[in-house]
């Protein structure tokens, strides 16, 4: 089944029907505790996470537990040290593509804020912001 959008094909017209409301706009599922409203069931089912405090991912070495899956494969790697995401430019390596994006930006000349402070550590850099 194709997406008459954007040719997208998928597999079952349920799936082609979620995926329409990415066109739509539509957002028929919505927490009833904060009123924040999905496109999905399954993401919904994650989001009522932060209100009951349920983390199901629990890091079989330390034992430190997480809501997200993903946020316990990014912990897992400060255990094995893997860092799977590299710079085009320089090479270096990185455990979080986010950090790689940040690290980007030194090779762009890309700056957070006008004036020439610069920060290693995002916190400050947040507050630093909050200045200007």
């Amino acid at each position: 089944v194709q997406c008459p959008q954007c040719n997208k094909a998928f597999s079952q017209s349920t799936i082609l029907k979620s995926h329409m409301r990415t066109h739509t706009g539509e957002k028929p599922y919505q927490c009833n505790q904060c009123n924040k409203v999905l496109t999905q069931k399954s993401p919904l089912k994650i989001h009522l996470r932060i209100h009951t405090g349920e983390k199901p991912y629990k890091c079989s070495q330390c034992n430190k537990a997480f809501s997200h899956k993903n946020s316990l494969i990014r912990h897992h790697r400060l255990h094995t040290g893997e860092k799977p995401y590299h710079c085009s430019q320089c090479n270096k390596a990185f455990s979080d593509k986010n950090n790689l994006k940040s690290h980007m930006k030194t090779h762009t000349g890309e700056k957070p804020c006008q004036c020439d402070k610069a920060f290693s550590h995002s916190p400050h850099l947040k507050i630093h912001m909050i200045k200007h």
